[in-house]
């Protein structure tokens, strides 16, 4: 059970320019963490069931601005000195394993060993097909991605054989700042994702979650880390609040329910953001 719980920002509803600004903000408050979400493209009409809402309706638009989040964090590690950077979550199966493993390596070492790489399969059926990748194999795709990723930043000369990546042997230089490299938070609620989480992530991020809620997945969690053989193995849960504000004692509840850090969105709009994490603050951090 972690001694405290940590808590980060998600930095949506933020016009891009203001990002770096916050994100100082929250740094200097001492939030231990910033987050941000990512997609590649939108269809101009949304087909797929959202999985984290009772009515399947996404709480995007499809003319929402979205920047590379890798990109983005590169810039917020030029303003900030010590918060973590984390993306919740990047879509891992859009991607060659060789782009994500040099896109991630980069903001690990430009921002000192501070980026957490949140990762998800992906909902957005469209937009599979609008880059040609076939939706129904994305699960297998992201774990053969995870393999190839951790390959091309341990190995001196990595190579890789699978059914959807082959390259290699190649140099691939430099290796992550943190070793053996940055951790691997996966996204994702069903059993499914669970089990994908245990048996190859660092860590596992959940949305919209109480310290009920949370306490139930941590225990499928730790059956499945047993059933991998990772039993005891260092792995981080990360919850995004499912409420609006934040308490010391919603605090103790998820650190008892097994929840290491707690994403908070304190905001309404983003004209509010540093007010809204000033109240945060004095609320939990003080």
């Amino acid at each position: 059970m972690p001694a405290m719980v940590k808590i980060g920002i998600p930095l949506f509803r933020l016009p891009h320019r203001q990002m770096a600004a916050v994100a100082t903000r929250a740094e200097a408050l001492g939030f231990e963490s910033v987050w941000v979400p990512e997609h590649l493209v939108f269809p101009t009409v949304i087909r797929s069931r959202y999985p984290y809402s009772a009515d399947g309706v996404p709480p995007v638009r499809v003319d929402a601005p979205h920047l590379d989040p890798l990109i983005v964090l590169t810039h917020l590690a030029a303003a900030t000195r010590t918060i973590r950077l984390g993306t919740n979550v990047y879509i891992l199966p859009l991607r060659h394993p060789l782009l994500t493993a040099r896109l991630a390596v980069s903001v690990d070492h430009l921002s000192g060993g501070r980026l957490s790489l949140g990762i998800g399969v992906g909902w957005l059926a469209e937009e599979f097909e609008a880059v040609g990748v076939d939706f129904t194999t994305r699960g297998a795709r992201t774990r053969e991605c995870v393999r190839a990723l951790k390959v091309l930043w341990t190995e001196a000369e990595p190579k890789f054989a699978g059914k959807f990546f082959t390259f290699g042997p190649v140099k691939f230089e430099p290796k992550p700042v943190q070793r053996p490299h940055p951790p691997l938070l996966f996204g994702g609620e069903s059993d499914a994702a669970l089990r994908r989480a245990a048996a190859l992530g660092d860590g596992w991020y959940g949305v919209r979650h109480t310290p009920a809620t949370a306490a139930v997945q941590r225990g499928k969690l730790e059956a499945e880390l047993a059933r991998a053989g990772r039993a005891g193995a260092p792995f981080e849960v990360t919850v995004s609040h499912g409420a609006p504000g934040l308490t010391k004692d919603d605090c103790a509840r998820y650190r008892d329910a097994g929840v290491d850090r707690v994403v908070v969105l304190p905001w309404t709009t983003g004209r509010d953001a540093e007010p809204a994490m000033e109240r945060l603050a004095a609320a939990v951090l003080r």
